[in-house]
């Protein structure tokens, strides 16, 4: 057994969403006590910190439902069943923000949320940006509102509480350490 490993005896399927399914496993403790682990499974993700020319970094506004407000966010989505992160990266950044890009570079994986779910979000950066001729639509339940903002714009948002994600707060920090 790995070092703090829990085996899992039993998983009971609780819900199963058209984005996320939820299970609760028993599981065997590394003491050797039994435990219930609530678990969300989601398809992963996507997230892209586009640059523009001049340096400036473009996110989206939107509603969020669960926070019950609307924060400001680099562009992001999930992966679809077989769907390399790449592509998805280039279907989300332009669906989101009528941009492509000549240059996008993969930057790392990371956990979302590893309390309760196995969510990761691919992340990217996305530089030479070029406006698209015929944007791709967004969800039909997804409304935005684009910003392109400096450095100082952004760092100012984080503060406000603005944007409020961890992987938008991650890019601003990015972008500070590596312009």
């Amino acid at each position: 057994m790995k070092k703090f490993e829990e085996k899992s005896l039993q998983s009971t399927l609780v819900y199963e969403g058209k984005i996320i399914s939820l299970k609760v496993d028993d599981v065997l403790l590394p003491n050797g006590k039994e435990a219930k682990r609530e678990i969300v499974n989601h398809p992963g993700a996507v997230a892209i910190i586009a640059i523009t020319k001049e340096g400036k970094l473009v996110l989206v506004e939107q509603y969020r439902k669960a926070l019950e407000r609307s924060i400001i966010e680099i562009p992001a989505g999930k992966l679809e069943p077989g769907e390399k992160p790449e592509y998805t990266a280039k279907r989300e950044l332009e669906e989101e923000t009528g941009y492509g890009c000549h240059d996008l570079q993969y930057l790392q994986t990371f956990a979302t949320s590893p309390g309760f779910a196995d969510e990761v979000i691919h992340l990217f950066v996305a530089k030479d940006l070029y406006k698209i001729e015929e944007k791709a639509d967004l969800d039909e339940d997804e409304f935005v509102e684009l910003l392109e903002v400096t450095l100082e714009e952004a760092e100012e948002m984080v503060k406000e509480q603005k944007i409020y994600d961890a992987k938008s707060a991650f890019a601003v920090l990015w972008m500070k350490a590596n312009q």
